[in-house]
């Protein structure tokens, strides 16, 4: 069975972007070494024209071969023009507002998300990646396997949590930690059940 990994980046007060959703503010703090990390590591979560950038267009696949994100999470790059942002991955978004799928390599889904991440996970395949958002997460948090936790040295005091999945213990387990020069931490956590 595939797993539901939610990687994401965050402040170290936990939240993924401004109060208004905005976390361009995340990419001012890339550096060399963090920017290895990631494409060497993560390559599959970066984003088709990043992957144009920074030369690993044609890297093969090695984590995740499907991308879940919430219609606000799409919406950044639909703005900007980029309808299919992760070409390489199968794509899915969540939506109660979208008629139709403003891209052939991507896919709506609109009804219990539920349901639908169930038969994903039951699929043969790499895990699934879940992109963002808030109350995506907050949606699919008994269906997560996986956080996997990009923190940025910024202390932001207020902003879009992580998730809205309301108050609740659940118990986690941490499976890996990274620190990098630039203040950048990964931590990896498995869900214990």
């Amino acid at each position: 069975m595939r797993k539901l990994t939610y990687f994401i980046a965050t402040s170290v007060d936990g939240f993924i972007g401004a109060p208004d959703g905005d976390g361009d503010f995340f990419y001012t703090h890339l550096d060399a070494e963090f920017i290895e990390f990631l494409t060497t590591e993560y390559a599959d979560t970066i984003a088709r024209l990043g992957r144009d950038h920074l030369g690993i267009a044609d890297a093969p696949l090695s984590r995740f071969d499907t991308v879940l994100m919430g219609r606000a999470t799409y919406d950044v790059g639909f703005k900007q023009g980029d309808t299919n942002p992760y070409g390489h991955l199968r794509q899915y978004v969540v939506s109660r507002s979208l008629t139709a799928a403003p891209d052939p390599q991507v896919e709506l889904i609109s009804g219990d998300v539920v349901a639908r991440v169930r038969e994903l996970k039951a699929e043969d395949g790499l895990d699934i990646w879940l992109c963002g958002g808030a109350d995506l997460a907050g949606q699919l948090i008994d269906e997560i396997d996986e956080f996997i936790v990009k923190t940025y040295p910024y202390f932001l005091g207020t902003g879009m949590p992580m998730s809205r999945a309301g108050f609740g213990l659940r118990t986690l387990e941490l499976t890996g930690a990274k620190t990098f020069g630039g203040g950048q931490t990964v931590t990896s956590y498995a869900v214990k059940r």
